[in-house]
């Protein structure tokens, strides 16, 4: 009986994955899925550039930084939102709303916030004081600020989903634990340290797998608000690949370069899942 969905996921995943393993091996290039096999050339040519290996670091930086925003602020939202008060239903509706409208939408207005002449951040932060008036800060045409804001869009895109898992696993906290948790006098950030977190801790860590996996192979945030730029200094694994692949043509380049993250992805998933259920069956 289960045939039909082991072939169907096999086929839906599996051929993918063997046709971008074959590309890998060749040299084939846009408009052709032939080419002659060239073996690992592709992967050590990737590794030699510097331009793959900065963008095998950014991958890393802007997945590590992105997801450690997004777990400390879910946590917060989701312990705020557990309780009840006023008008809850619609700050949830504005909290969900960067994970249900499309992303292209969502990058576009980040990229006019973040514009060196028409931003709205630029304006406020002068009303404030903090920059002088006339002063425009590249926010997307600096390095080092450009990295810091994809990894801030990408946390705002990402933390629906994550408040969302957190919710749920507060909720299903059986209410003897939190009644026997106060009979112990463990209130407040004793209450989240000891009892709240620990409980949390399978469902954090399955909501940290699905950011990671999701995070290091986006490129719809990067691609839209710096493509890459300045000068190649915001590129991800992913983006490099896409730009190297599609746009400039060198098809088996591109795939090497997208399966690179394909083992160290396998290697995470399975020491979270592992990590996760020794959690859960500790718990």
């Amino acid at each position: 009986m289960l045939v039909p969905a082991i072939s169907f996921i096999a086929l839906l995943v599996g051929g993918p994955l063997v046709l971008a393993v074959w590309l890998s091996l060749s040299d084939a290039t846009a408009g052709s899925l032939s080419g002659d096999f060239v073996g690992l050339t592709n992967f050590t040519s990737a590794f030699e550039s510097a331009i793959f290996r900065r963008a095998l670091l950014n991958t890393f930086i802007f997945t590590v930084a992105s997801q450690v925003l997004v777990l400390v602020l879910g946590r917060v939202l989701a312990a705020f939102l557990v309780k009840d008060f006023w008008g809850k239903w619609i700050l949830r509706f504005f909290i969900l709303l960067p994970w249900a409208a499309p992303i292209a939408l969502g990058a576009i207005g980040w990229k006019w916030i973040f514009d060196s002449l028409y931003s709205v951040l630029n304006w406020t932060l002068q009303a404030l004081h903090f920059i002088t008036p006339g002063e425009f800060p590249q926010l997307l045409g600096e390095p080092t600020l450009a990295m810091i804001s994809i990894i801030v869009v990408h946390a705002w895109r990402i933390l629906p989903f994550a408040t969302v898992i957190m919710l749920a696993g507060q909720a299903s906290i059986p209410q003897e634990v939190e009644e026997a948790a106060l009979v112990d006098g463990a209130v407040g950030w004793r209450k989240q340290v000891y009892v709240t977190l620990p409980m949390l801790l399978p469902v954090m860590t399955i909501a940290l797998l699905f950011g990671i996996v999701f995070t290091a192979t986006d490129m719809a945030v990067v691609y839209i608000l710096t493509r890459g730029g300045p000068f190649n200094s915001t590129h991800m694994v992913s983006t490099w690949a896409f730009q190297t692949g599609v746009l400039s043509g060198s098809t088996g380049a591109g795939a090497a370069m997208s399966l690179s993250l394909f083992p160290i992805l396998v290697v995470v998933t399975i020491l979270m899942l592992r990590f996760a259920r020794r959690v859960d069956v500790g718990l």
